[in-house]
């Protein structure tokens, strides 16, 4: 069989890897050189050129899991972004974003693309109509996230990735929130994956990395660009994600259900104000979000009705944590954490209230997580 025909479960564990011939060892070798030899055939390589060893193996993993062409795994998600941001726009050029969007990036993109000659604009709404509006002759590329951190708002990305072929732009999706499991941006039509790594693939709250993915033409310009600017990931992180995408599937597949559970049982809940979560058949894009998704995500925030840290300090298996996307259950005050380089103003706009409170969703027994919710909520005055 081909590694293009196995099942996700499969390529989590099989696709990319290295044969250990010298041992006959079951996983890959950590193979931690900054110096190889110049004189045989091929490319030289080099930790900054993104192709020794452990790079390649990681990266042709994350390639086989979104079905692209071209993959490269980075340092950072933030690393990754940057690089795909700086190789596709220049001086003169425009680029739309979704307002809701991840605080980190968004900050990036108000701090850095200007000083670069940069024009960019942020939609408030998330149809394709609303970014089409913006759509001038200097622009170059739409950027989405779905689902978006931290309200989980949905984008249709059969009609971005539309708009952006009749347009001649090019689509970018931050798939973090996502995973590879539960959404595949290149078979709707976008041309451009990228991944905060240190969440869902990674998964265990100890790596920090990026990922994209591309077609071979895209790929090339990203990586001539991302080499000067220096992203590249080292092998023993590398060696972890690998490490880590084997139970991927698993992994995620755990987190939808106990995230479906959890949802559930909040909304309605007289303690809570509000629940976002695309698997809830009262979210809004809850249609759009079941035609493009193969699950609704370990990800899901809620306001509740009363002082948030007061509700937080309360719980005693799910961890107060800024990351997300752990087995661990995790929990965050948006306001407090991702977006709090935003100004009052900007999360206003945004929808980010202060008692918003975004919960990562583990893989422990989801009646455990959610006694642990109930006794909190519970216990708000």
């Amino acid at each position: 069989m081909e590694v293009n025909t196995w099942k996700e479960q499969t390529q989590c564990v099989h696709s990319g890897g290295i044969i250990d011939k010298k041992t006959g060892g079951a996983i890959t070798p950590i193979y931690t050189s900054t110096a190889y030899d110049y004189l045989g055939e091929g490319p030289l390589n080099y930790p900054r050129y993104f192709n020794t060893p452990n790079q390649k193996v990681v990266t042709e993993k994350i390639r086989v899991l979104e079905h692209g062409e071209y993959a490269i795994t980075f340092s950072s998600g933030l690393a990754a972004i940057s690089a795909v941001l700086l190789a596709l726009l220049k001086k003169g050029d425009h680029a739309l974003f979704q307002g809701d969007i991840y605080g980190g990036t968004h900050h990036a993109i108000t701090s850095e693309l200007s000083k670069f000659g940069i024009d960019f604009t942020f939609t408030t709404g998330f149809d394709s109509s609303d970014f089409e509006k913006h759509i001038r002759k200097e622009t170059k590329l739409i950027y989405v996230e779905t689902p978006s951190n931290p309200l989980l708002k949905i984008v249709d990305l059969r009609a971005i990735a539309s708009l952006c072929k009749s347009n001649n732009l090019i689509s970018i999706i931050d798939n973090t929130f996502a995973s590879p499991i539960n959404q595949n941006p290149i078979d709707l039509g976008i041309d451009v994956v990228t991944h905060s790594g240190t969440k869902y693939l990674g998964g265990h709250s100890d790596i920090t990395c990026g990922a994209v993915v591309t077609s071979e033409k895209l790929g090339e310009k990203i990586y001539k660009a991302a080499v000067n600017y220096g992203g590249s990931p080292d092998p023993q992180m590398c060696y972890l994600l690998e490490r880590s995408l084997k139970t991927l599937a698993l992994r995620v597949n755990k987190q939808n259900e106990n995230a479906q559970q959890i949802a559930q049982f909040l909304n309605g809940h007289k303690a809570v104000d509000a629940v976002y979560y695309p698997g809830l058949s009262d979210h809004p894009s809850h249609t759009i979000a079941k035609s493009q998704m193969k699950g609704f995500g370990g990800m899901l925030s809620f306001e509740v009705n009363g002082d948030p840290d007061t509700f937080v300090k309360k719980l005693t298996l799910i961890k107060p944590a800024i990351s997300l996307g752990g087995v661990e259950s995790t929990i965050t005050s948006p306001t407090r954490t991702s977006h709090s380089k935003l100004t009052d103003a900007q999360r206003k706009v945004a929808g980010i209230k202060p008692n918003l409170l975004r919960l990562s969703v583990g893989i422990e027994d989801v009646g455990d997580l959610i006694w642990d919710l109930r006794k909190a909520l519970g216990l708000l005055p």
